[in-house]
């Protein structure tokens, strides 16, 4: 049967463009997963008096199989803390893109001496160098994070934050509802939503916010490659682009210089923001005024009637929207 190279699944509307509301400037974590059962899942190897994330204590890093409620079967470390994956890093080849702020909610697990494993395959296990030097465990090529707030072993309030961050099983996949629906799979969605003090917009499969550039040339090429491509990650095309709320006549997609394909709308090539960090986050915005946000219409957000209006910076919504400076994009030269 033939097939477009970009198969589109779109979600029936009642009338035209339909504004969702999915993304907020609140994190968006699952609820609270409740503690294992009495007498620890990290396979005994937690003590009493061991507190979240402290640090290892032995120059040894250990990686176990571990039960968690409502979680099932996660990656734990040597002290019983569940271990998370990020779906904006890469395993092939292993990189992390979980960097400054990011890695303060998310701090990397660190190889400290010999990897030791329990229920885990240890031709999967793995190093990547961080971009400080220093080597962070992956498993299945991707790397390995606790979270700040988890505060004992059995913990895994990380699970679902942010639609992209996730409990690692024994192989470096997802765990719990989000290796169950399939969502492993990476499908790329895009749909129509509303961010405060900027009005429509687009947002991905993960409630991220996209981005145009206005230095591309429109259904031809991108001029964002390299260390620009880096800050600007592109949408790519991975067989299937799912919308909800757009027109499937805006939807195409570009040949980039190392041939892969990256998504279009309305003839932009789409980006999302290293430095948005959670759904609703905007921090991209007008950055060297050559960044915008991007409309469900294919616009950049403000050339349309109805986005003008809506413009207004947002009140204490935190997404520095309204603040290049703010978003870290002084320096950028893209």
């Amino acid at each position: 049967m033939l097939r477009t190279r970009i198969a589109v699944s779109v979600a029936a509307a009642a009338a035209g463009l339909a504004v969702l509301t999915a993304c907020s400037g609140v994190e968006t974590a699952q609820p609270v997963v409740a503690p294992a059962a009495a007498g620890g899942n990290g396979g005994g190897q937690v003590g009493n008096g061991q507190v979240g994330n402290a640090a290892p204590a032995s120059n040894e890093s250990k990686l176990i199989v571990a039960d968690v409620a409502d979680v099932g079967q996660v990656l734990t470390d040597q002290n019983g803390m569940t271990l998370y994956r990020f779906d904006k890093d890469t395993a092939k080849p292993p990189k992390s893109n979980c960097d400054g702020d990011c890695a303060k909610a998310w701090p990397p697990m660190l190889a400290t001496g010999d990897v030791q494993v329990q229920g885990v395959d240890k031709s999967l296990v793995g190093k990547v160098t961080r971009t400080d030097g220093t080597e962070q465990i992956t498993v299945g090529g991707w790397a390995l994070y606790r979270y700040a707030k988890d505060t004992k072993a059995g913990d895994a309030t990380g699970q679902g934050v942010g639609g992209a961050w996730y409990a690692a099983n024994a192989k470096g996949g997802k765990s719990g509802q989000a290796a169950a629906t399939g969502s492993e799979a990476g499908a790329v969605k895009l749909s129509a939503s509303n961010i405060d003090g900027l009005g429509a917009a687009v947002v991905d499969q993960n409630g991220m916010t996209l981005y145009l550039f206005t230095k591309d040339t429109k259904k031809k090429a991108s001029a964002c490659n390299g260390d620009c491509a880096k800050t600007w990650p592109p949408v790519l095309s991975k067989g299937k682009v799912e919308l909800q709320g757009i027109d499937s006549k805006l939807l195409g997609s570009i040949k980039r210089q190392d041939g892969t394909e990256q998504v279009t709308l309305g003839g932009w090539p789409i980006y999302n923001f290293s430095k948005d960090l959670k759904p609703g986050d905007a921090n991209g915005m007008g950055v060297n005024g050559t960044w915008f946000v991007i409309e469900p219409n294919g616009c950049k957000v403000g050339t349309t009637p109805s986005s003008t209006a809506s413009q207004a910076p947002a009140a204490n919504s935190g997404t520095g929207s309204s603040s290049n400076d703010s978003s870290g994009g002084t320096g950028t030269t893209y």
